[in-house]
């Protein structure tokens, strides 16, 4: 597989790429820009690519471009169910601002890549506030939660072609993917620095996991998890951790022989927890709930380009790669994902059983230098110490829901919080 190098730029600034200038990229469509080879659906563009970052005489990427796209859902404000009118909401919204997904009670925005956090936030609240316009077109409200908390339908399917097949193939796997997430984009200099990156972000992917948290409820019902979103979407063949790839040929051929075996589409289909986006230099997260509270975004998204800034420096110095196992791997997904940050996680670097503080603590020593690059630190120290004190979006559920378990006030309190995340 050729190797995509970004040509460097000075930090700032809007230099070339694929001979367009930054400011023609972002205004061509986002699925004509990520996927002009690749058939369109559920998950088959890998967000709005970071543009090339400036780069250091040795060709590592310093502070790295950073790009989320959030899924969402659809909510009738009287009954609190979802409501089948992504189609409608997406005629009310100009251009491409407003997506539709999988399920027509689902829609998908994104931000524009960006070297602050302060820009990528300023650029999701204005499209949740254009998404929830849509929304209000549509007889609905927006609501940024990762599963339906009432008892609800099926999913409607939206009437693509692609979507068809998926359904065809799968069967009850993907009529039951009725969940929404949050995906980070994070610059990559190469297919070769993404690989290594790949390689080396497994162990720490839990925690940003579990600070994401949000899914304690479906369709009515209490899971006992942090996040059940996580265990829906573990049931395609494709989703969830790897064994290491090695470099960019490695890669390649795993994704050639999973595509193959029919476990995946094609490579829009391939859910690993990261992965390379296929035409352009990103690293795309993929473990997190959406968040209801963009505080929470903005620390999974720090954290995100902190790991592949760390990771992709242990790679030029030839640090050696720590073998973990995928069943461990599995084992620190399901702390995670059952607990949030409430109980215990597993230590990225041995692996052994430890409170939450201490798992995430190493997590913050472990990519400090790169967050103190970035101008990321403080919101990063203040982000872990909110969600350890205060909790997660599973917390601030399941204290909605209070001990009479009222799910209409948990939709409530989402509805509000996802309003009051969009306000000036």
């Amino acid at each position: 597989m050729p190797i995509r190098t970004v040509p460097a730029v000075v930090l700032g600034t809007r230099g070339p790429f694929s001979r367009l200038s930054l400011d023609a990229i972002v205004q061509v469509p986002l699925s004509a820009r990520l996927n002009r080879d690749r058939p369109q659906g559920c998950c088959s563009r890998p967000g709005r690519f970071a543009v090339p970052a400036q780069h250091r005489h040795d060709g590592a990427v310093t502070v790295r471009k950073v790009a989320v796209e959030e899924e969402m859902f659809l909510v009738d404000p009287g009954t609190r169910q979802l409501v089948a009118s992504s189609h409608r909401a997406v005629e009310q919204a100009p251009g491409d601002e407003v997506e539709q997904e999988l399920f027509l009670q689902q829609v998908e925005t994104q931000s524009d890549p960006h070297h602050a956090l302060g820009d990528v936030i300023a650029d999701l609240k204005e499209a949740r506030r254009g998404a929830a316009k849509a929304a209000d077109g549509a007889g609905a409200r927006l609501a940024a939660m990762p599963t339906p908390v009432m008892p609800d339908d099926e999913g409607r399917l939206t009437p693509k072609r692609r979507y068809e097949q998926m359904m065809a193939r799968f069967g009850r796997v993907g009529r039951e993917a009725l969940a929404c997430g949050m995906h980070v984009h994070v610059d990559i200099a190469d297919d070769e620095e993404g690989v290594a990156v790949l390689d080396r972000i497994r162990p720490w992917l839990p925690l940003v996991q579990a600070v994401s948290t949000g899914s304690p409820f479906d369709l009515g019902i209490d899971t006992s998890y942090a996040s059940w979103r996580a265990e829906i979407w573990d049931s395609w063949p494709s989703a969830g951790p790897v064994e290491p790839f090695g470099d960019a040929a490695g890669y390649e051929k795993a994704v050639e022989a999973i595509v193959a075996s029919g476990a995946a589409l094609d490579h829009g289909m391939l859910y690993f927890d990261a992965r390379l986006a296929r035409d352009y230099p990103t690293v795309e997260i993929r473990v997190a709930d959406i968040c209801t509270d963009l505080a929470d975004t903005a620390l999974v998204a720090a954290l995100s380009r902190g790991l592949v800034e760390t990771c992709a420096e242990a790679w030029h110095a030839r640090t050696p790669l720590t073998p973990w196992r995928v069943d461990l791997l599995r084992a620190a997904r399901w702390q995670a994902r059952r607990h949030g940050v409430s109980a215990s996680l597993l230590h990225p670097l041995d692996g052994a059983l430890v409170p939450a503080a201490d798992a995430l603590g190493a997590l913050v020593d472990a990519i400090g230098p790169a967050l103190e690059r970035a101008g990321d630190r403080e919101l990063v120290e203040d982000g872990i110490a909110r969600v350890l004190a205060e909790g997660t979006g599973a917390d601030r559920q399941r204290a909605a829901a209070g001990p009479d378990l009222d799910l209409r006030a948990v939709v409530d309190d989402v509805l509000e919080s996802t309003a009051a995340s969009h306000r000036d």
